[in-house]
């Protein structure tokens, strides 16, 4: 460090220039080359004493001391030699390092604050990007890889941690979130697809008919609080209300984890609870099971988009018959929540073309199962939103810029560790979780 400092005042001496950056990122070096040799010395245990050379090992029998061994880690101040007591047992012939455990590096190349970096990296971006980003940012030195296995590791741990909440809310051990009302808050829950490997697709059909899936939904849901709304009336979300929670599962585990998520945000003490989606009928059958008495409502564009298909079919190559057609069907009828109404002009269409009949049929019965989710004039009236933009836009930054880039495939398991981590994230919890995970 001295002769650092020193050649740096005399080439400033010298030139009376300073490069600033190469100066930081000089000092930043060096600061770690001296963290990392005390940290080695730190990490160099001693032998133990003379009445602590046997530790129970779990075959039932006594381990014990054989010598001192050494092997070196990466930590957040680059590589360091750790020195620690070695322990066998001679019946079942196991090793043991007891400070590996205590240190949190039992069979782990790593720190838990290098690991810890890695997490936070990996669920921000491809993996391969967070191994330059723990270059530039943190001077280190890791394979993309590494970044991978350590992020969907943790991600997993959060997943198992989840599960075991979910199972609980399950068997209704649930306790009480205690605190000031909430005025309103929402749940929105969503689904999209996510590219995966071949054999997580296997026997599965896709969208289109005779054609094979390529992509597994994943159920996304939100829940945020809304305490007011501006001059015209409009709903305003409370800033940093959001949490999100998902994964790629069926419907009825989804359930059990959004009411999970609901009900640590405080579903219990709300005054008005509102659930929203798109028409997807297992949204509804969801909030019927898990949030009964709830308002629902079915998102207003959304229900734009299922009449302007129609529209198209009904005026192909026609903008102005489709645009005289909207005009009374969504601002005459839909907009205004007279949804009897429009079924009823739905279903009194006629057309001699056999696809449109059956177009006309299914959006007719689309509207009518939604009817109560569709009064949009008296949702505005209490000042509610009319629109689930809050999952939409969740389906794009929580999923779709993580898990839906160029070339990426996924399995289910990885997919649903990054899912979970970043989640965790995202929502402000890791630190409490890293935390947490080092008092278990």
């Amino acid at each position: 460090m001295s002769t650092l400092l020193s050649r740096i005042f005399a080439e400033r001496k010298q030139t009376g220039d300073l490069d600033l950056e190469a100066v930081e990122m000089a000092f930043r070096a060096a600061l770690h080359q001296a963290g990392a040799t005390a940290l080695s010395q730190l990490l160099r245990f001693p032998e133990p004493a003379a009445d602590q050379r046997t530790i129970p090992c779990a075959c039932g029998s006594q381990a014990h001391y054989r010598e001192l061994r050494s092997r070196h880690i990466l930590t957040a101040l680059g590589e360091v030699e750790l020195t620690r007591p070695w322990y066998l047992c001679p019946l079942c012939h196991r090793g043991q390092f007891p400070v590996d455990r205590q240190l949190d590096i039992e069979n782990r190349d790593c720190s838990p604050g290098v690991r810890r970096l890695d997490a936070i990296v990996g669920q921000q971006g491809p993996f391969d990007r967070g191994r330059e980003q723990m270059k530039v940012l943190a001077g280190l030195d890791v394979t993309a890889k590494s970044v991978e296995r350590t992020a969907e590791a943790i991600g997993a741990d959060i997943a198992a941690r989840e599960q075991r909440e979910i199972r609980k809310a399950v068997q209704l051990n649930l306790p009480i979130i205690v605190g000031e009302p909430i005025p309103i808050l929402y749940v929105q829950m969503d689904g999209t697809g996510v590219p995966v490997v071949k054999k997580e697709i296997e026997g599965r059909k896709g969208k289109t008919d005779g054609q094979p899936a390529h992509t597994r939904e994943v159920k996304l849901g939100c829940v945020f609080t809304q305490t007011g709304w501006d001059e015209e009336g409009y709903a305003i979300r409370d800033p940093d209300s959001t949490t999100y929670t998902g994964a790629i599962e069926t419907a009825e585990e989804f359930g059990r984890r959004i009411y999970l998520e609901a009900w640590n945000r405080g579903w219990s003490r709300a005054q008005k609870k509102v659930v929203m989606g798109d028409g997807a009928e297992w949204i509804w059958n969801l909030a019927d099971q898990h949030f009964p008495g709830s308002v629902q409502i079915v998102d207003l564009y959304h229900a734009r988009q299922h009449l302007w298909e129609l529209a198209r079919r009904l005026y192909p190559n026609d903008p102005a018959g489709q645009n005289a057609w909207m005009k009374v069907h969504q601002k005459r009828l839909l907009d205004k929540g007279k949804i009897e109404k429009l079924v009823l002009a739905l279903r009194s269409i006629e057309s001699t073309n056999a696809d449109v009949l059956e177009k006309i049929r299914t959006e007719a019965d689309y509207f009518a199962r939604n009817a109560e989710r569709m009064r949009y004039p008296p949702f505005r009236k209490q000042h509610l939103f009319v629109g689930s933009g809050v999952i939409e836009a969740g389906c794009k930054t929580v999923i779709g810029s993580r898990l839906k880039q160029s070339g990426m495939f996924w399995t289910v398991r990885g997919a649903n560790s990054i899912i979970a981590l970043r989640c965790c994230h995202l929502n402000g919890r890791f630190e409490d979780y890293w935390e947490g995970r080092r008092a278990a």
